[in-house]
């Protein structure tokens, strides 16, 4: 196991005030990593924020935080937020892509929370990796399109990547302190989603609704269809494999439905560590903000009393598909990758908006990886191309399917 990046920065020792860019500020992460900031003002000066279509909740939270530099999507989401913006504070307003790149390359910027949802994320992020900063990655997807591209990054800037997702987070925490070569296996914990229990019959008529209403966690839209179909941990397993090192046969997967316990390190020993706590994401992202030390985010504190029991099973691959069209994926290498993402994110999207049944994500997947000939992803141009690319024919291919 080597893990993607050194742990030692200038930047984690500079004194006084952290100063933050968050990048998706107005998403779940983006609001409790917020929520975290305010319990914590002494720690860090928010030097930016950066939102995609909620121009109100931006502006709510440039005006609570008053950070120098805003990023929006457009022309149009730049003027709307100006207008709601009060006459005694004029921050730079950024805009489009090139804008995000700005906010996650600040000289003043330490620490850059990347917390955008999905492959929108990636250039912001390894431009973060790219000019040495501290980089708190929410954005699963980042890695999966561009594992390589961050080692690579970190080797020669330096760069710092903490993991916020809460079972790469645990994983990192379990395995602090302790020699590579001491490191048999990863043990990643899923809840098991709304659908746990559903038999494949059942998940052939389950609605997006439905498919929103996670049992443990608060998650945007996405994220929680993610979960419902298992592909979220499809991704945090190749995740693992960029992150620490490991082989994916090393990586390993338990339902557990009280997401109490979030991850575990398996040493060569046997013995295993874990990390447990409430399933909060202002823990990760408390303790990603603030590494190397701990701070005090005034959560309830857990409970194994009150909790009572802890159980465990095995993750089935026959209800939940997307756990082996990941390791296919990531066996099959790079640009199946981005494939195996791109075209998730338009099955999902077409799940939500009631053009692809729940078991049809899987099915449009498995569709793309198999007939997708052109797969070249070795640098960043590549890997923009194939999943501009993939997503096209995945709306064609979804034409099709509902056309029959």
């Amino acid at each position: 196991m080597k893990y993607i990046s050194s742990l030692t920065s200038s930047l984690l020792s500079v004194p006084g005030q952290r100063c933050v860019s968050i990048l998706g500020s107005t998403g779940s992460i983006g609001t409790s990593a917020l929520r975290v900031v305010a319990k914590n003002p002494d720690s860090f000066h928010v030097l930016a924020l950066a939102g995609a279509r909620n121009m109100e909740l931006l502006a709510q939270q440039a005006i609570q935080f008053r950070p120098e530099h805003l990023g929006v999507l457009d022309v149009q989401g730049a003027q709307s937020l100006a207008s709601l913006l009060p006459k005694d504070y004029s921050p730079c307003i950024h805009i489009g892509q090139s804008g995000y790149m700005t906010l996650a390359t600040l000289d003043q910027a330490q620490i850059i929370l990347a917390a955008q949802v999905g492959a929108a994320g990636l250039v912001p992020a390894l431009s973060a990796a790219q000019a040495g900063k501290v980089l708190c990655l929410a954005n699963k997807e980042a890695l999966v399109l561009a594992g390589h591209l961050f080692r690579q990054a970190c080797a020669q800037s330096g760069a710092i990547i903490l993991p916020v997702d809460s079972e790469h987070n645990a994983l990192f925490q379990a395995s602090l302190g302790h020699g590579h070569n001491q490191i048999a296996r990863l043990i990643l914990t899923a809840s098991g989603g709304p659908f746990r229990t559903k038999t494949v019959e059942e998940m052939t008529k389950v609605t997006a609704q439905q498919a929103l209403k996670h049992p443990n966690w608060s998650m945007g839209a996405k994220i929680s269809i993610d979960s419902a179909t298992m592909m979220n941990k499809g991704l945090e397993i190749i995740e693992a494999v960029q992150l620490f090192g490991m082989a994916s046969q090393d990586i390993n997967v338990v339902v557990h439905p009280q997401s109490i316990v979030h991850s575990l390190v398996e040493y060569t020993d046997g013995s295993q560590l874990a990390h447990l706590g409430i399933p909060d994401m202002e823990i990760p992202i408390g303790y990603c903000l603030g590494y190397p030390h701990r701070l005090n985010i005034g959560l309830q504190a857990l409970d194994l009393a009150q909790i009572g029991t802890l159980t465990f099973a095995s993750a089935d691959p026959i209800r939940f598909p997307c756990l082996n069209l990941a390791r296919q994926a990531l066996a099959a290498g790079p640009g199946h990758l981005v494939i195996l993402n791109a075209t998730n994110e338009v099955a999902v999207d077409a799940f939500l908006h009631n053009r692809l049944p729940f078991l049809g994500i899987a099915q449009l997947i498995e569709h793309m990886l198999t007939t997708t000939q052109h797969t070249e992803a070795h640098n960043l141009e590549d890997i923009l191309a194939l999943d501009h690319n993939t997503r096209i024919y995945a709306q064609e291919a979804l034409g099709r399917l509902n056309a029959h």
